[in-house]
């Protein structure tokens, strides 16, 4: 539980374990704090059988016949030894080919796919980005990807700085998009209130199936810091 100076308890279930947040008023007393949450305990429940019910993809490896997802397609992985630097490259309809030296390491596999999505989806973000910034009419000073563990993406009102979550690139890219503009549009308000929805439902009319959709995918069992960023400036 944190304590906040806000006006209202805040409570959330996140994945992709159904991790409860609380955010309280500083002055809230615990009683009061227990009481409410008590109220919301069948509502709880419900959001943590999502997650708990929700697929989830083994440990990878990165060998050869593993699945990876790549824009909410699976593709199986193929191992092509090299002595060469490593790349990777899309093999007709359903391959992605992770080219690596013989000495390799599972960390250096990991490392050069991480670095391919990240290449990936500073393209496909960036696109949408500028898309929709000049429909909506803002403009982010920065924008960053990393890997976050609750978040598909945040936004910075003040700064104007934009976070995307690196496993969206594993997501279909209208998935993306939903989140492109939901952080663009938390650039003009700053809760999820009525305002903001009516805003979603303005600019992007089918956002709470493609909400849905980015939900259900295929989770990722990985683990990974919070220190794993780029950045990038607009131009």
């Amino acid at each position: 539980m944190v304590r906040k100076p806000i006006k209202n308890l805040h409570l959330s279930v996140l994945p992709p374990d159904g991790k409860v947040r609380v955010s309280s008023p500083i002055r809230m007393n615990d009683n009061a704090i227990r009481t409410l949450i008590a109220t919301r305990i069948h509502w709880i429940r419900k959001q943590k059988a999502k997650f708990a019910g929700q697929l989830r993809q083994t440990p990878r490896e990165f060998i050869s016949g593993e699945d990876h997802y790549f824009l909410g397609q699976r593709y199986r992985l193929e191992i092509f030894i090299k002595d060469e630097p490593s790349k990777i490259f899309l093999k007709g309809k359903n391959k992605i080919v992770l080219q690596i030296r013989p000495e390799a390491t599972l960390e250096k596999r990991k490392r050069v796919m991480l670095d391919w999505y990240r290449k990936e989806l500073k393209d496909v973000a960036g696109e949408l980005l500028e898309k929709w910034q000049n429909k909506i009419g803002v403009r982010v000073s920065l924008w960053s990807i990393k890997r976050m563990k609750t978040r598909w993406g945040t936004c910075n009102q003040k700064t104007s700085h934009i976070w995307l979550n690196l496993e969206l690139m594993k997501k279909p890219k209208n998935c993306i998009e939903y989140v492109v503009v939901h952080e663009l549009l938390h650039l003009i308000e700053k809760k999820h209130n009525d305002r903001f929805v009516a805003l979603m439902s303005q600019y992007l009319p089918k956002w709470r199936t493609e909400k849905d959709e980015l939900n259900r995918f295929i989770l990722s069992h990985e683990k990974w810091a919070s220190c794993d960023i780029a950045f990038y400036k607009i131009r």
